[in-house]
């Protein structure tokens, strides 16, 4: 098994977990973008001036993406800008941590494979035979 293979391996092992998260992002992204509504959203000339430009901004903003046509000017909503942009920076760890985690246990789990033959387990085993196999 080659490193591609293990790398798919490791994320068809983990997608559940990666969808689970996926949701709790959305959701996230939908209740951040309808609070800043709520505390931008009533002033004049507001850029968010809805629900779904503003819940556009959270996503840009926790993605650190940060195209800056939409900003807000209030000093709440710049300190909850402030929180998502590091909300941000953290959530993008997630997901690898997700998936080496798996590929950490698939790991293991080849690491203690017993050997048919010999009935040893560990690297060494797979290592010497294969060092074995090359000499003869």
């Amino acid at each position: 098994m080659n490193e591609g293979e293990r790398l798919l391996t490791a994320l068809r092992e983990s997608s559940k977990k990666i969808a689970v998260f996926f949701l709790f992002v959305v959701i996230l992204v939908t209740s951040i973008g309808t609070l800043m509504y709520m505390i931008e959203g009533t002033l004049p000339n507001s850029q968010f001036n809805n629900i779904p430009n503003s819940i556009y901004w959270a996503i840009v903003t926790m993605t650190t993406v940060g195209y800056g046509d939409i900003t807000p000017v209030t000093g709440l909503g710049k300190f909850l800008s402030a929180c998502v942009m590091l909300i941000g920076y953290t959530i993008i760890a997630v997901p690898t941590g997700i998936v080496s985690a798996s590929m950490m246990k698939d790991y293991k789990r080849r690491r203690d494979k017993e050997c048919p033959n010999c009935h040893r387990s560990g690297m060494k085993t797979m290592r010497s035979s294969a060092s074995i196999a090359d000499t003869i």
